[in-house]
């Protein structure tokens, strides 16, 4: 019971929010991981850089973000940044096929399950986008069509899209929806 109301008190403490020091620990400890977020996204070294200093920057200043939220937040304001950069819309189809879901069963024995870095960086900025951030980073079809500023529809298409490429490029494609 003790322990119960150390922990509630633990919970109310102002000190319960990531500090400067916290993020600074986070881009330390998960700096490739970071950069290869901001990476994929962008498609590009230098804007990549820069959109991984801002989010540095950005993570840094007085924010209000649980402690144990903070490498989720980071990378948060990572996606935020890659978008501001590269302000990715959808692209019009250019095919109406049916979706397709990619399954292990579907592979060939040996698949790891691992996307060719190439063929994800050739994908157009939408498709790449969306699926760095849905099927990568896990991130809802909602939550990306918000930030995305597009419809649930334009995500599901892009994802789509992404997925057939990677498909069609003789890749490996492991998704569960």
């Amino acid at each position: 019971m003790r322990e119960q109301a150390r922990n509630q008190i633990r919970r109310n403490e102002p000190n319960s929010y990531a500090t400067r020091e916290d993020f600074i620990k986070v881009f330390h400890e998960d700096m490739n991981g970071l950069y290869q977020l901001s990476f994929l996204l962008t498609g590009d070294h230098e804007k990549a850089e820069k959109c991984f200093v801002a989010g540095f920057e950005d993570c840094v200043k007085e924010n209000r973000v649980f402690r144990e939220r903070a490498r989720s937040w980071a990378k948060r304001i990572i996606v935020e940044n890659a978008i501001r950069e590269l302000k990715p819309r959808p692209s019009l189809p250019t095919s109406s096929s049916s979706a397709t879901v990619f399954s292990h069963s579907q592979h060939s024995s040996g698949s790891d399950g691992q996307f060719d870095l190439e063929t994800v960086l050739g994908l157009g900025d939408f498709e790449r986008f969306v699926f760095v951030m849905s099927v990568l980073e896990k991130y809802s079809q909602h939550e990306c069509a918000l930030l995305l500023g597009c419809s649930v529809l334009e995500i599901r298409q892009g994802r789509l899209r992404a997925l057939e490429e990677l498909a069609s490029s003789d890749q490996v494609v492991s998704f569960a929806p």
